[in-house]
């Protein structure tokens, strides 16, 4: 019973933040002259959406916690509001200051990996809640290592615009994401 209603928390703000990018992306058929779109900065907003799937999908998980705390629920609550924060950086709903998503991607980069980068430590606090037994049948070497090198990666992406490397990120964060998702599921 405590779970439906978490649940139901879970989807609602889990449901903005897609709504957000689907939205978001939408804008770039409907007005293509608003905003200049830059393609690296799509790659972006569909990486985060499939992290945003994938995390969806994985907190069904939850239901194997027979008791909860509102301690446990803050945390949650505040864990996926990252996510709508992330979607919310990713595409603001003014680009009057910027010439376009290009501008716009490389001077709010700090915000965007620096949020993303918490995605990951607020992760591990996720997984500790769902306890130890749950983490030795699913995850092995693999989650931990994937996790730091995220964020040690989302750090240097805040402290450089070089585009080579963007680029180069976020199709290893897909590829990687669409690798480790088909392994696990």
């Amino acid at each position: 019973m405590t779970f439906d209603h978490i649940k139901t928390i879970l989807g609602i703000i889990l449901g903005l933040s897609i709504a957000h990018l689907i939205k978001g992306l939408i804008k770039f058929v409907q007005h293509p002259k608003l905003a200049k779109p830059y393609w690296l900065h799509l790659l972006w907003c569909v990486y985060v959406l499939l992290l945003i799937m994938h995390f969806w999908w994985w907190e069904s998980q939850l239901r194997v916690i027979n008791h909860w705390t509102f301690i446990e629920y803050f945390f949650l609550f505040i864990y996926i509001s990252v996510y709508y924060f992330l979607c919310s950086l990713l595409l603001p709903e003014n680009m009057e200051d910027y010439a376009g998503y290009y501008n716009y991607f490389y001077s709010r980069k700090k915000w965007i990996f620096g949020t993303l980068g918490l995605s990951f430590i607020l992760d591990f606090i996720d997984t500790y809640i769902k306890g130890k037994a749950y983490y030795s049948a699913h995850y092995g070497w693999e989650y931990p290592a994937r996790n730091i090198s995220h964020l040690v990666l989302c750090v240097i992406a805040m402290n450089t615009s070089n585009k080579k490397f963007h680029a180069a990120l976020v199709i290893v964060f897909m590829v990687y994401e669409l690798s480790y998702i088909y392994r696990l599921f």
